[in-house]
């Protein structure tokens, strides 16, 4: 039997599985909580899937047909589905329902196509064989489609394009299938148009696919989008209004320009300050530059490390010209080495120990997040802390998510390390909580930078100081094997918005 016969196997497999994928990283990307997303849509898909191999059993004449139908079916709603995503998120209230709409609809047809392919090749072939070849051939085409997710489709096509090119492939199966099959189907005319049309359809949609990503980013964001790209790990997309230029991590905002320097001045130099001769740092996350901007104004620091898992968050930070000039050229300063890495796992394989520590990752809005507030990252971190030295945490907000914060401040006391919890008032967040983290005793510092913009060593006693509406309140740790935090965190986030 030709190798060719089984190519459409392949394929398909590889653009059923680049649906499911993309469904669920962007439902995780706009919805956070990325086990739950991933979990229900895999667990919805492959539901319809079964649906689709029970409903093929109705389907007795015109095999030929009817695969070449479901394949330009699948080519569209599939080929689409990433852009009807992102619209609706932007324009609808009905993400959700639309969400799980399309995965039961691909997942319906998806499921029809393997069982009325074997039912078209059965008569080419010994059932045995018939069954290895389909399997082997599906689950490569699932393997080589995993594989590229990641690594090319979302970082240089980015979700929308990606879901159309696999769109225009499955529309190409469906022309390949009626030659490979001419005897069985016949003359179809309207098939083939409609074969030709779905493939036309989808090539202007991979032309305008920019066009309908800025249309969701502009209805999305209040502010005028000047970049927006997908990266292996998040969606980076930065706006501008007049001077004011913000940075959207999965749609969450990481800062403003106007007021940043009152976030980075409380995260560095109430810890930084009081550390005399501190002479090597450590920063995790903080791709961005900024704190390491406030924390080269400290001569005696010879060595900076930043180790911020996404390499294209700390090229644009490095190259473009506004966010360098915003961080002060900081990442390319001869005495900070970055390091794109997980920062878990780096802690465990690197053995250095420093004087101050950052740790500044977006919230816990996902179990792949949660696991940086954990008990067990806490003591991994500890074991890399000098004798005197310092870890400072930012810890969400005291003020909105009040039991996540201090959920944050016990977690870290369950690590062995004495906790200072502070907070202080940025415009873009409203109140901010951070926690100062060490083996020793703290004391405030004496003496703080010169040229800093907000804070003076009068003001630094002040942020320890919590108001009645931001004491703490009873919180359980949060640990590697039970993220009670991202729960935390998504209950106080969805009381305020309601």
């Amino acid at each position: 039997m030709p190798l060719l016969l089984f190519v459409p196997v392949a394929l398909i497999a590889a653009c059923g599985l680049i649906y499911e994928l993309i469904a669920g990283t962007l439902a995780s990307y706009l919805l956070g909580d990325s086990v739950f997303q991933f979990s229900t849509v895999i667990g919805s898909y492959l539901f319809a899937m079964g649906v689709g191999s029970y409903l093929s059993r109705y389907i007795a004449r015109g095999l030929v047909a009817r695969f070449v139908s479901i394949e330009l079916m699948v080519a569209l709603v599939g080929g689409f589905s990433s852009a009807a995503l992102f619209l609706a998120f932007a324009y609808t209230q009905g993400f959700r329902l639309i969400l799980y709409a399309l995965v039961m609809i691909i997942g319906v047809l998806v499921g029809l196509e393997i069982p009325l392919l074997m039912r078209i090749l059965k008569s080419r072939l010994e059932f045995k064989e018939l069954v290895a070849h389909v399997l082997t051939f599906d689950y490569l085409g699932a393997l080589a489609a995993s594989l590229l997710f990641p690594i090319l489709l979302v970082p240089k096509l980015g979700m929308v394009r990606s879901a159309v090119l696999f769109g225009m492939i499955n529309a190409a199966v469906a022309l390949w299938s009626m030659f490979l099959f001419r005897e069985q189907l016949g003359a179809r005319v309207l098939l083939r148009a409609a074969s030709v049309l779905v493939l036309a359809t989808l090539g202007v949609g991979m032309a305008g696919a920019e066009r309908i990503t800025e249309a969701a980013d502009n209805s999305l964001y209040a502010d005028e989008v000047i970049f927006a790209r997908d990266t292996r790990y998040q969606r980076l997309v930065l706006t501008k209004w007049k001077d004011d230029v913000r940075l959207f991590l999965n749609a969450h905002l990481q800062f403003s320009s106007r007021d940043e320097y009152r976030y980075h001045e409380a995260l560095v130099h109430p810890g930084l300050a009081s550390l005399a001769g501190a002479r090597r740092v450590l920063v995790l996350g903080g791709g961005d530059g900024l704190a390491v901007r406030e924390i080269l104004k400290y001569p005696t620091v010879e060595s900076i490390t930043l180790v911020d898992l996404d390499p294209d968050m700390t090229r644009l930070f490095s190259t473009h010209v506004y966010l360098s000039t915003l961080n002060q050229h900081s990442l390319t300063n001869p005495r900070v080495h970055v390091i794109n890495a997980d920062a878990f796992p780096w802690l465990d394989q690197n053995t250095g120990s420093f004087d101050f520590v950052v740790v500044d990752f977006p919230d816990p809005t996902s179990y792949s997040l949660g696991k940086l507030y954990t008990t067990a990252f806490y003591r991994l971190l500890a074991r890399h802390l000098s004798a005197q030295g310092l870890v400072v945490v930012q810890g969400t907000s005291p003020l909105f998510a009040r039991q996540s914060y201090w959920c944050i401040v016990e977690t870290l006391k369950q690590a062995g390390l004495r906790t200072y919890p502070y907070h202080v008032y940025v415009p873009s967040f409203g109140e901010w909580g951070f926690v100062l983290a060490s083996l020793a005793p703290y004391e405030a510092p004496m003496r703080l930078p010169a040229g800093l913009r907000f804070l003076s060593v009068h003001d630094v006693p002040e942020l320890f100081r919590f108001p009645n509406d931001m004491l703490p309140v009873d919180a359980e740790p949060n640990r590697l094997n039970d993220q009670v935090l991202v729960r935390y965190y998504e209950r106080d986030w969805r009381e305020i918005a309601h």
